[in-house]
């Protein structure tokens, strides 16, 4: 197909979780229909699509079908298997295209592209089997973080190693999966530039947005991030380079360590849409989630102006530990943006919603946040 794909659409969706929900919500703003693929039913995307298909990534003609009756395919999130991927080709647009997906849902292979490509990153060695692991420890010495190298998200899969007597039961953690050891970095902070690249070529971005970790997974972000500008422009000419090299057609997420001496370094990649920018659907004049759509079906870039300081927070299922939350006291504070995705179940870790707050300042709008979630349970927020 020649030319953008245009309004009245049919756009597909590989995945069905709370990113596909609000590129599902954006997409249909905007005037196309939307149906969602995953082995799920009554998913946070299926929701609000237009049509929810539940079966396996594996079942490649069931991709084949789906591919078929829409206009072009996008992913929610990257670790949809390359033969899936390969197969909706077949039948429609894919974008990003398969080959990005395989390199970054590989923690080793999207490692050994940014090396290989000379962006900065931590170092990092290759393991697998207990001979590779004692000989990374040596040349990086300790503490050090053992991941594995595929499928692995939310501190999931990560054992740190604090001295080489850890090393067999860190392995052992593995389950013999291929993994990569990288060394522990001393950071100021963690960043990230959420940018994306058209089919023409245009760049845009968003950040950077300066993010908190809790227990390996993302607690809060906030824009702007106060980091000087030569470091923003650097961050963003990185993520730049980035998108190019890939080729990217779509969103994607560059994660990075400053460090203490103003070093930047990426963490991780991330093909779409990102938890970080999640502020951009209430914060921006174009979210993330309405950029991956123009950008993938060829249209124009929109805007991304932060409209005014903002902060947002996860909401994880441990706030339902004592029930249901109360969403009246959080909804009390009158600049909370609230957002739940709509998943049946809530779990210790599992991300179920978050809080937006836009204020005069990023302080204001980061205590806001903090106040109203703590207000789920009656609770101030830890410090």
């Amino acid at each position: 197909m020649s030319g953008p794909v245009l309004p009245g659409s049919v756009v597909g969706v590989l995945g069905s979780g709370q990113l596909g929900r609000m590129f599902a919500i954006a997409a249909r703003r905007m005037g196309y229909r939307v149906h969602t693929f995953s082995p799920d039913s009554d998913t946070p995307t299926g929701q609000v699509a237009d049509e929810e298909v539940m079966a396996p990534y594996e079942d490649l003609d069931a991709v084949r079908e789906f591919a078929s009756r829409v206009s072009l395919v996008t992913f929610e999130f990257e670790n949809v298997p390359s033969a899936t991927a390969a197969a909706a080709a077949e039948k429609a647009i894919v974008r990003p295209e398969g080959g990005i997906l395989h390199t970054t849902q590989n923690r080793l292979r999207e490692k050994t592209f940014l090396s290989e490509n000379g962006f900065p990153l931590a170092p990092y060695r290759a393991v697998r089997g207990l001979g590779d692991l004692q000989l990374a420890i040596d040349e990086l010495g300790c503490p050090a973080i053992l991941k594995t190298a595929g499928y692995g998200y939310d501190g999931k899969g990560q054992v740190r190693i604090s001295n080489p007597e850890a090393a067999m039961p860190a392995l052992a953690a593995m389950n013999g999966a291929e993994a990569v050891l990288e060394q522990r970095i001393d950071f100021e902070m963690e960043l990230s530039i959420v940018a994306v690249r058209a089919l023409n070529g245009h760049f845009a971005w968003y950040g950077p947005i300066r993010n908190e970790h809790y227990k390996g997974i993302l607690d809060v972000s906030a824009a702007p991030s106060g980091v000087p500008p030569e470091l923003s422009e650097q961050a963003v000419e990185i993520a730049r380079g980035v998108c190019e090299t890939l080729g990217l057609v779509g969103v994607l997420c560059v994660e990075f360590f400053l460090t203490r001496d103003e070093r930047l370094l990426i963490n991780e990649l991330a093909p779409r849409p990102h938890n970080s920018g999640h502020l951009t659907f209430d914060a921006c004049l174009t979210s993330q989630f309405e950029q991956q759509l123009r950008a993938v079906c060829g249209l124009p870039l929109g805007s991304t102006e932060l409209l005014r300081p903002a902060a947002m927070a996860n909401l994880l299922g441990d706030l339902w530990n004592g029930g249901e939350p109360d969403w009246e006291a959080a909804c009390s504070y009158p600049e909370v943006k609230l957002h739940i995705y709509g998943k049946t179940e809530a779990r210790l870790g599992r991300k179920m919603g978050h809080i937006t707050v836009l204020a005069d300042t990023v302080g204001e709008a980061l205590d806001v946040a903090l106040r109203a979630r703590g207000a789920l349970v009656g609770r101030p927020e830890r410090n």
